[in-house]
């Protein structure tokens, strides 16, 4: 008897990217497409609440087509030049730290477009509380136009040099397309790991 999958429920999903537009028309297109598919989908969009780069391209993809966004941004980024003024919800916190928990909080999965510094560290950061058991919630990487091909080989590394458990890099979910990374979180199938660490701990 084949085995029924179970669907995720993805009602919620934060977006992890850059601040800035970059250089590359596929990727400031694509990102706002996502805002778009979110939108039409009914999905929540979670985000760092700027009105800059990559950022402020997946908010317009969702508000020209009638989304819900919520912007998490920190007390000493919101300023009238970074935060973004026309979302129907917008959370102020203390800190970076806070802004990534509450972003968890609200989500019910993640998804990583191209970024600098800050998308890779708020990417690894939610990748490794997965691994340690903190949440079970899919995290997607979009691989827009190859952008994430060397991290992809680099972690591959890890894996061949047994510094990384494949278990551990199978939690991140790839694809190239925004609709094939959606199926792929909406039936990701997370490890069963025991939860011997609390959000304090982090």
């Amino acid at each position: 008897m084949e085995e029924k999958k179970t669907q995720n429920s993805l009602k919620s999903i934060a977006v992890f990217c850059a601040s800035s537009d970059g250089v590359n028309s596929e990727i400031i297109e694509t990102s706002k497409k996502l805002g778009e598919f979110l939108a039409k989908n009914n999905i929540r969009l979670v985000y760092g609440g700027s009105k800059l780069g990559l950022m402020g391209q997946v908010a317009a993809g969702v508000n020209e087509n009638g989304g819900k966004a919520t912007g998490v941004i920190p007390e000493f980024l919101k300023t009238k030049e970074v935060v973004h003024t026309q979302l129907d919800k917008l959370i102020t916190t203390q800190d970076m730290h806070e802004r990534k928990l509450t972003m968890h909080k609200l989500s019910d999965g993640f998804i990583a477009l191209p970024g600098g510094f800050g998308t890779f560290e708020e990417l690894f950061e939610i990748i490794t509380w997965a691994q340690l058991g903190l949440h079970q919630k899919p995290i997607g990487l979009l691989n827009i136009n190859g952008f994430y091909d060397d991290l992809m080989a680099m972690l591959r590394k890890m894996v061949k040099t047994g510094l990384l458990k494949k278990e551990n890099y199978d939690l991140l979910i790839i694809a190239e397309t925004i609709e094939e990374l959606y199926e792929k979180m909406k039936f990701f199938k997370p490890q069963p790991t025991p939860k011997w660490i609390t959000k304090s701990q982090t």
